[in-house]
């Protein structure tokens, strides 16, 4: 009598091993791996077809979630300001209002192409609508007059993608994200500048070394705040 054919455990319908799990498509797993597919190619590669290719499914799937990819980095962008921490509560209303731009700086610096992300969408999500109304709720409680209130927030919105995005083109010009990179190229062009004639570029020369300072931080800080107290001349005086 033949013995009956007995399958090794592994072979048996719904054991973990015998085939791999499958995880559902949602919009939190499409643009999770968006954002991926970003970090690794850039905004300008990025398409429906690479994303879809990343998640092992059709491209089609991806728009019964998104209708578009307008929409899909509508909500892209959405994600990076959901990133964001809030400053305390506790802090003075410039602090935290600086607090928020240096947070803004550290998200954006953390995904590939975001500042232009940013400029080509509309902040009508519902993250960077939240964090558009606690800035507005900052000017509000500080004393500003309604109409500076949006004026404010759109010049400091537009101080920090301005500077992500010089940053971010002299990282790229020195050919390298290594601030090493960035160091040697701003010693070189320092070394260019001390060398040009002293009749007709004496402050160039003599700023050589602020000229191809690399320290982001500090200089983002010092722009950011002197924007804010700026501002703080136009409050209403006691």
């Amino acid at each position: 009598m033949a013995r009956k054919r007995i399958s090794p455990p592994d072979s048996i319908l719904g054991w973990p091993e015998a085939e791999a799990a499958h995880v559902p498509l949602d919009r939190v797993r499409i643009l999770q791996t968006a954002l991926q597919v970003l970090d690794e190619i850039g905004l300008k590669e990025l398409s429906m077809r690479k994303i879809a290719d990343k998640l092992q499914v059709k491209t089609a799937s991806l728009y019964y979630h998104f209708k578009d990819k307008e929409q899909l980095m509508q909500l892209l962008s959405d994600k990076i300001s959901g990133e964001m921490v809030w400053p305390e509560a506790s802090l003075p209303w410039k602090e935290q209002v600086l607090q928020w731009g240096i947070q803004f700086r550290k998200v954006l610096l953390q995904h590939r192409d975001a500042v232009e992300l940013f400029n080509l969408t509309i902040g009508v999500g519902y993250q960077r609508l939240t964090q558009i109304e606690k800035l507005y709720q900052l000017f509000v409680s500080a004393g500003f007059a309604d109409p500076q209130i949006p004026w404010i927030a759109s010049m400091l919105k537009n101080y920090v993608l301005g500077f992500v995005a010089e940053e971010s083109r002299l990282h790229a010009f020195a050919g390298d994200e290594d601030q090493a990179s960035f160091e040697a190229m701003g010693e070189q062009y320092s070394r260019f500048f001390r060398q040009l004639p002293e009749e007709q570029f004496p402050n160039t020369i003599r700023l050589a070394s602020h000229i191809t300072n690399t320290d982001w931080e500090k200089e983002f800080s010092f722009g950011f705040s002197v924007l804010i107290e700026g501002f703080s001349t136009k409050l209403p005086q006691e």
